[in-house]
């Protein structure tokens, strides 16, 4: 079941295209990397696939309204601020605004929705904390919890482990991984090659603002390809959880 259909979505800033005809798929089932160098164009692909940045092409989310979009697709964008002194546990529940008719209270189906978010993201104890106090790894953790209390069937997010320690890296996308298992659909971009290719079952390689690369990581991370997109001189090692890159050098 296709959870989101792109084809040939290009966007421009000005007259020069920052993602080039860009066309892929989104089935129930699938995590899906999305990895290439800085300014390759995989925000605006993101963006533009949602219908919040103008595009050409054709993209089955950007042509819903946005009451309909918002129950099909939950979105993390990169830059994340918690703007006002709630609690946790409120900022968590926006997620289920999508559900609710204008003035309405949580339901006991949003209030389940939201216990089972704050629960995997490890944030029971902080449900009464005030979101702005504290740190910003934090922050992202609660946001991201948001996300998964709209229980949508496609999730989206840009960089969603950036600015978490290690462990905390790891445990979101446990969560990603086991919500694809449920038979969500998960797109999400990242910069560590190696997590990518532990948590993700496909990999889309952007470079230029083109994809370049689609497929299972075992089959796009080779040496070639880390040289010619990344500029990137690395070892790569397979293991039982899927190849595991150790940059060595920069390729000029």
């Amino acid at each position: 079941m296709s959870l989101l259909h792109v084809e040939d979505l290009t966007v421009r800033r000005g007259e020069c295209p920052v993602v080039d005809r860009a066309g892929f798929a989104v089935r129930a089932g699938e995590c899906i990397g999305l990895i290439g160098p800085n300014g390759a164009g995989k925000t605006s692909l993101l963006r533009g696939a949602l219908g919040l940045l103008p595009f050409e092409g054709a993209s089955d989310l950007a042509a819903l309204s946005p009451r309909e979009r918002a129950a099909r697709v939950s979105w993390l964008p990169q830059r994340r601020e918690i703007a006002w002194p709630m609690s946790v546990e409120r900022v968590v529940a926006l997620g289920r605004l999508p559900y609710l008719a204008r003035g309405a209270r949580l339901g006991p189906e949003d209030r389940s929705a939201v216990d089972a978010a704050l629960r995997r993201m490890g944030l029971e104890g902080f449900r009464h904390r005030i979101a702005t106090q504290l740190s910003g790894g934090e922050q992202a953790r609660v946001l991201i919890a948001r996300m998964l209390a709209q229980d949508t069937p496609l999730l989206m997010a840009d960089e969603p482990i950036a600015g978490l320690d290690p462990a905390a890296q790891i445990a979101t996308l446990d969560e990603f991984r086991a919500l694809a298992a449920e038979g969500h659909g998960i797109i999400v971009s990242l910069h560590d090659l190696s997590l990518a290719a532990r948590y993700c079952s496909r990999l889309l390689v952007m470079q230029a603002g083109r994809i370049v690369a689609d497929g299972p990581p075992r089959e796009v991370l080779t040496s070639a390809l880390l040289s010619r997109v990344f500029h990137l001189k690395a070892d790569i090692f397979a293991t039982p959880q899927g190849p595991v890159i150790v940059p060595m050098g920069v390729h000029i």
